[in-house]
């Protein structure tokens, strides 16, 4: 039998299973990262205003890579991680605080959960807090301080984090430029009506999302014909073409080696 880092009958398998859920995950955490005191470590090595899309479709591939692999795999993953923050640290001559650390744990569990009740269905408490135990262990793992013990306790950090770390600075201004940019206009639309879905209101009432949510009804339609030809027609469409077989791929891997 297979030591694997995250139970393969488990809820976060389910999400970061589904192609449709990693993409608003996607959404959402191009939103908040937008807006995170600490975003100037991401402009730091140039890599998030030169390639907004390709930094964050890494964090999204190293949240799967540790998901769905073996235990000795997944740590190496995380370490991996490690290193490479510690690099960045080496060369600015400064630490990564541990609140921004912990900021990404915390919004990728938010957003795992938001995404697929958006798409599929309300999750149990217990699957929320499954969902967090998760990540949790990612975050014991990369030694972070001061982890939440309980999905309680999380829920209490999460609400303090997006109260006292989110910002709109020219960082933010910046990066919405360059996802415009690598996005064109439709696809970039598109993004910003996700990220109105799915983000808490601590983010979205600092960015330039609008009011209107007109892709909720859109998805409604999505919802039903998403496993037919139509349907998967329609969220190939959105995708800019270099990241087309990689999210086709999400649907079509159930694991990960």
């Amino acid at each position: 039998m297979k030591d694997l880092f995250v139970n393969e009958h488990s809820i976060a398998r389910r999400i970061w299973g589904k192609a449709d859920t990693v993409l608003f995950i996607f959404a959402g955490a191009a939103a908040e990262f937008a807006l995170n005191k600490a975003v100037d470590w991401l402009y730091f090595t140039g890599k998030l205003p030169a390639d907004p899309l390709g930094r964050l479709f890494s964090t999204v591939d190293y949240s799967r890579q540790i998901i769905f692999s073996e235990t000795g795999a997944a740590l190496k993953a995380i370490d991996k991680i490690n290193a490479i923050h510690q690099g960045v640290e080496a060369a600015r001559g400064a630490q990564i605080p541990d609140w921004a650390y912990r900021d990404v744990l915390f919004l990728l569990i938010d957003l795992s959960i938001r995404s697929y009740e958006l798409l599929e269905r309300p999750l149990t408490r217990a699957e929320k807090a499954e969902v967090f135990d998760v990540f949790n262990r990612v975050g014991q793992r990369m030694q972070l301080k001061d982890l939440p013990k309980t999905y309680g306790q999380y829920l209490d950090m999460r609400r303090n984090h997006l109260q006292r770390h989110l910002v709109k600075s020219n960082h933010t201004i910046h990066l919405y430029r360059q996802y415009r940019k690598h996005l064109g206009f439709l696809r970039y639309q598109v993004l910003k009506q996700a990220q109105l879905l799915t983000v808490p209101v601590q983010v979205s009432q600092q960015l330039p999302l609008g009011k209107l949510t007109w892709l909720r009804p859109v998805l409604i339609i999505y919802k039903a014909v998403k496993h037919l030809k139509p349907g998967q027609f329609f969220r190939n469409a959105l995708l800019p073409i270099e990241y087309k077989t990689r999210i086709r791929a999400i649907d079509h891997l159930p694991t990960l080696q």
